[in-house]
């Protein structure tokens, strides 16, 4: 022990240095106390200048609540002779703002003591040091700890509402917040370690089953497909949005009242959320559905057919009834002739004003809604044609009852006899007296509910198998109803396609078939088609013209030729375009090799046929609105037929990303690649557009337009994603 002081005196002479030196040197804390607040004042040296997070107002009524949570950083005013009394405040501007707020309330008094931290006036720091210190040094709470603040004051009794006032938010962010809570605590720790975003973590709170949240978790978080949409949608993937027709025809009480259950988005825009239980909401759709058919029922009609909705073209070969409207009352009368005086009276007061006023604008469209009120009223038929023709009963694109009356089938259409000899031409007695002897008395509806068939899945092949047949027959159906679109609006190719059938006729050259000047428009139905057909924009527009004409046409056949001649060249053209354009078939059939039917030599000439027409109308599917989708093709293929669409539409590049998806993954994400890309399969392209398309199916270079965001990034950082996504 003597040795070894004696080497640390030696030590610490050599180097000039005493023992104590080396110890820890201590620290000195500012001292607090309590000043009264008029001895306070701003300093110049606070560095927050700009206005940012709650406001003066909102921290004054947080103090008026809690008192002050934090002291003031204040340092003793100085002059030649020393302190003054006054102390500034270079650290704590907003709650000085504040205090001085409640003061000029009279909710605090002038002289009230406020706790500071006085800090030395000899200290060497500055005031701006402090000052950004205290802004810079504070670390943002994180959002968890924030949710789990907020879910342990609602475990005490505080309301959603309690808490958004105490911390001056709105009651949203606080339902936010707390919705949270339905995330599995496994998700909330991998969250709590920054190993998922926020964003992803919100995505997770559209289904509280936990169990389904670690299962997409798993899939998704060795892969690189981790959007927040992607997270959505495979948590919703087998439920149906609230805008569904069905969902809305029911509506979302009745569905809950049923025990279904709703999921909910309170991070982002949802329409109403998504209906989990399919099954129950198709029960409730037939339940109501059959019911509101029991009730038109009653009202005598032969058949009743019932579908959430009806194929396009469903009443073609159907007799529609010609119905009254019901007789307006004397007081809906007078009410019309009101509104329409009215009418006249603004229009008239406002004539020559360049722009109406906001009031007298709104005032005539409300007179114009309700004139047109007055006209949807209650067709009327005779009791005879009820007890013969039947109605369908569906629901509309908006989910509301569609209820489409008046139809006679072939087969209930009243025969026409020839009259018993020995009577002569005497009238039937029951004719005399108005009635129709086929025409039962009492009748009970016959109510059809109709169903889809579903299609099996195909198998993953190696080999890239043709298109089957019925896809074929549902695409070649679009393609029909767009090229009798733009035939009806091409009068001169719709002439020369007639024309072209009259030189077959007439001609000895030419084969003919029919007899001496017979011509024909054959329509051609689709028992083949995709749903959502009679919703492209080719059938609404074939509809839309086709009611304008029927309003125009005379109801008695005798005055249709007089009719025709009074038609201008132009009309007669667009009228004569428009019937030549149901002509059109452009369907693909599987043709009867055995002459059992139509054979593959006939249905590969039509398809010749239909190429000539569309080729002079310019026919392109793409301007048409077609877009390939999972329903309409996507999904309905291969594999390798979705990956070949997309190397052709988007690129090599996109075709490598998503070659390693499970097939219903792959055909969404193809079809949002796909979107804008003006790619068509092979049966809805021009013929001679078959060839660009092969060019144009080359790994983009250059100029190509570019991947998206998640899609994109350098080959290397791709290749190490794909491998662990695999």
């Amino acid at each position: 022990m003597t040795g070894w002081r004696s080497r640390e005196r030696l030590w610490v002479a050599r180097r000039g240095v005493s023992p104590m030196a080396t110890a820890v040197q201590k620290i000195t804390l500012s001292s607090s106390r309590d000043i009264p607040f008029n001895k306070l004042v701003l300093s110049q040296s606070n560095v927050r200048r700009v206005k940012a997070g709650v406001s003066i107002e909102e921290l004054a009524e947080d103090i008026a609540r809690r008192t002050l949570l934090q002291s003031l950083n204040v340092r003793p005013v100085l002059d030649a002779e020393g302190e003054t009394g006054m102390f500034e405040i270079p650290a704590g501007g907003r709650r000085y703002r504040a205090l001085q707020l409640l003061v000029k309330q009279k909710r605090l008094a002038k002289t009230a003591p406020v706790p500071c931290v006085v800090r030395d006036p000899a200290t060497g720091i500055l005031g701006e040091d402090d000052s950004l210190a205290e802004n810079v040094q504070r670390e943002p709470l994180h959002p968890l700890d924030q949710f789990r603040a907020f879910l342990t004051q609602r475990e005490k009794g505080r309301t959603e509402e309690d808490i958004a006032a105490a911390f001056f938010t709105s009651v949203n962010v606080v339902k936010q917040r707390l919705r949270l809570a339905s995330v599995s605590p496994a998700l909330l720790d991998v969250y709590a370690d920054d190993g998922m975003s926020l964003e992803q973590l919100m995505a997770f709170t559209v289904t509280a089953d936990h169990g389904r949240q670690e299962q997409v978790w798993q899939a998704i978080s060795s892969s690189w497909q981790k959007e927040p949409y992607q997270i959505r949608r495979m948590l919703t993937e087998k439920t149906v949005r609230a805008s569904d027709r069905r969902a809305v025809f029911v509506g979302l009480d009745a569905y809950e009242a049923a025990g279904g259950v709703v999921l909910r988005d309170l991070f982002q825009s949802d329409d109403g959320g998504w209906l989990e239980d399919i099954a129950l909401l198709d029960r409730l759709v037939a339940e109501k559905l059959k019911a509101e058919a029991e009730t038109i029922a009653a009202e005598g009609w032969k058949w009743i057919e019932v579908a959430i909705d009806f194929p396009y073209g469903h009443a073609r070969g159907l007799r529609e009834l010609d119905g009254v409207l019901a007789d307006l009352t004397t007081e809906e009368q007078a009410a019309i002739e009101a509104l329409e005086a009215e009418y006249v009276r603004l229009q008239a007061e406002h004539d020559g004003a360049d722009e109406l006023p906001d009031e007298v604008d709104q005032r005539l469209g409300e007179i114009e809604t309700a004139l047109g009120a007055f006209n949807d009223r209650p067709v009327i038929y005779q009791p005879a044609d009820i007890a013969r023709a039947g109605v369908f009963v569906g629901i509309d694109a908006e989910g509301k009852l569609l209820v489409d009356r008046g139809y006679v089938r072939p087969e209930d259409e009243v025969p026409v006899t020839e009259p018993e000899q020995g009577r002569g031409s005497e009238p039937d007695a029951a004719a005399l007296d108005g009635a129709e002897p086929s025409a039962p008395a009492i009748q009970r509806a016959v109510i059809t509910i109709g169903g889809q068939d579903e299609e099996p899945e195909d198998e993953d092949d190696d080999a890239v198998k043709p298109l089957p047949d019925r896809l074929l027959t549902e695409l070649t159906a679009e393609r029909t109803l767009a090229l009798r679109d733009k035939l009806a609006i091409t009068p001169s190719v719709a002439f020369q396609s007639v024309l072209h059938k009259f030189c077959l006729d007439v001609f000895i050259r030419y084969s003919s078939y029919g007899t001496a000047m017979e011509v024909s428009v054959r329509n051609a139905s689709f028992p083949v088609q995709a749903p959502g057909l009679k919703d492209s924009s080719a059938a609404k527009a074939i509809d839309a013209r086709h009611k304008t004409w029927d309003e125009r046409l005379p109801r008695d056949k005798a005055n249709l030729w007089d009719w025709l001649s009074g038609l201008t060249a132009d009309e007669q053209a667009a009228l004569f375009a428009h019937c030549a354009s149901f002509g059109v078939n452009a369907l693909y059939e599987k043709g009867d090799r055995y002459g059992g039917g139509i054979t593959p030599h006939t249905v590969e000439h039509r398809i010749t046929e239909a190429d000539r027409i569309a080729r002079a109308v310019d026919l392109d599917m793409v301007e048409s609105g077609w877009r390939p989708t999972v329903e309409n093709y996507l999904g309905r293929v291969p594999k390798l037929r979705i990956l070949e669409a997309v190397r052709e539409g988007a690129g090599e590049q996109a075709a490598q990303l998503i070659d390693h998806l499970k097939k219903g993954d792959m055909a969404k994400e193809a079809e949002r690649l796909l979107a804008e890309a003006g790619w068509l399969p092979e049966p809805l392209r021009m013929p001679d557009a078959q060839l660009a398309a092969a060019v144009d199916a080359a790994e983009p270079e250059g100029d190509g337009e570019a991947l998206p965001e998640f899609l994109a990034g350098d080959d290397e950082a791709d290749e190490s994603r794909m491998i662990a996504a695999e």
